[in-house]
């Protein structure tokens, strides 16, 4: 058992996310960086759709109630067991009574906005339309349907069980890095109404950095650039979204629809942030710039093939590092 010992982290249970049931006007949810979640599941032996909890404000702290592997991804954030300091993208044990505290993002250029626990086993609630994601704004899934709260008591499934330890892997913003000029960048397809904007517009979008202002959240972040403006006004019927889509209001200014995003809109789209880099983008500060880069269909594939290539390696690091002879 763990208990949270924080009272505003705004932390969640989240999984892969909520697939199959848009029809029914539900969202996916899910960890906002599902890289960090499958590798973390990946370093613990868990199964792929086990549960985590996802930590987006700092300090974050809870005492393991009971002995308990754990891995810690997403966010270098100087997290410490009791006094240890522990390494980020490792797994780790804990024994009864100890406190796990994570502290502020660390990193500098690298520096994530959330930290990913995973559990031994992964966290034990019940499955919603088949996923243990926090929807937030139906109020159901994960715990309580809400963020956790001081005093919260939550069970890992593999509590009690003996790991394997005291190993780790090169976070994915270093071995898969992205940027331009010196700023993190994600890839974009143009999407249905992308022609509908100016050629200045679009020409301003590539070019410009674009600020994650202080209203965005897993819903969706709204950012600050240079006004794209439509050739003509566009009234569009609401209509199927997903996360990433890049929709623009008439103010001009975008928002990319996030993990949390309402099933459908009447936006124009401009584009659409691909699969393989929406694990970028989650981990993207508010108040930090970051900068799109066009790409075509096959550069997308191509994108998310690089990315399962690196979770493969992850796989077969781990399998070897567990058949290995344990050393005394």
């Amino acid at each position: 058992m763990i208990e949270v010992l924080s009272s505003t982290a705004l932390a969640t249970v989240q999984d892969m996310g909520r697939t199959g049931s848009l029809r029914w006007g539900v969202g996916t949810s899910g960890a906002m960086d599902k890289l960090a979640l499958a590798a973390g599941n990946l370093l613990l032996g868990n199964e792929s759709d086990a549960a985590a909890i996802e930590v987006p404000v700092f300090p974050f702290k809870l005492r393991f109630d009971a002995d308990c592997a754990f891995a810690l991804t997403g966010a270098d954030c100087a997290a410490k067991l009791d006094d240890t300091p522990l390494l980020p993208w490792w797994v780790h044990q804990a024994r009864a009574g100890q406190t796990l505290t994570l502290g502020l993002p660390q990193g500098g250029a690298h520096r994530g906005s959330r930290a990913m626990l995973c559990l031994a086993g992964g966290v034990d609630v019940p499955r919603v339309l088949g996923s243990r994601s926090t929807q937030l704004r139906g109020a159901f899934g994960g715990h309580e349907g809400r963020a956790l709260q001081r005093g919260d008591v939550l069970r890992a499934v593999g509590e009690g069980q003996e790991r394997r330890t005291g190993f780790g892997l090169v976070p994915p913003s270093l071995s898969l890095p992205l940027q331009v000029d010196d700023l993190p960048a994600v890839r974009v397809l143009p999407a249905a109404e992308y022609l509908g904007f100016e050629e200045s517009s679009r020409a301003a979008f590539w070019a410009g950095a674009w600020k994650i202002t202080a209203q965005s959240d897993r819903y969706g972040y709204r950012l600050d650039g240079e006004a794209l403006r439509p050739v003509a006004p566009m009234e569009i019927r609401s209509h199927g979204i997903v996360p990433g889509v890049i929709q623009v209001p008439h103010s001009g200014q975008p928002i990319i629809q996030m993990r949390d995003a309402q099933p459908s809109g009447g936006y124009p789209k401009f584009g659409t942030v691909i699969e393989a880099d929406l694990w970028r983008l989650g981990q993207a500060p508010i108040g930090s710039r970051i900068r799109f880069v066009e790409c075509s269909w096959d550069e997308a594939v191509a994108a998310q093939d690089e990315v399962d290539a690196w979770l493969a390696r992850v796989g077969r690091m781990v399998s070897l590092h567990r058949s290995a002879p344990q050393v005394n």
